[in-house]
């Protein structure tokens, strides 16, 4: 997801879209653990994207 993206969205929009790639990083980490999965920079570009959205939701807060 990109940063431009990510500002178009409200906050409600982004606690859901937060919540929503946590779960699949922690899939994506479990199911690496578990047996490699086929394309492991997934887990890092899903990491990222957490970032981001909870980078953007407090940057809202403090406004």
């Amino acid at each position: 997801m990109k940063q431009k993206e990510i500002k178009d969205l409200s906050v409600a929009e982004l606690q859901e879209k937060l919540s929503q790639t946590k779960k699949t990083y922690n899939d994506l980490k479990m199911a690496h653990s578990i047996s490699p999965i086929e394309n492991p920079l997934q887990i890092r570009t899903v990491r990222r994207t957490v970032a981001r959205l909870a980078t953007e939701l407090t940057k809202r807060e403090l406004q």
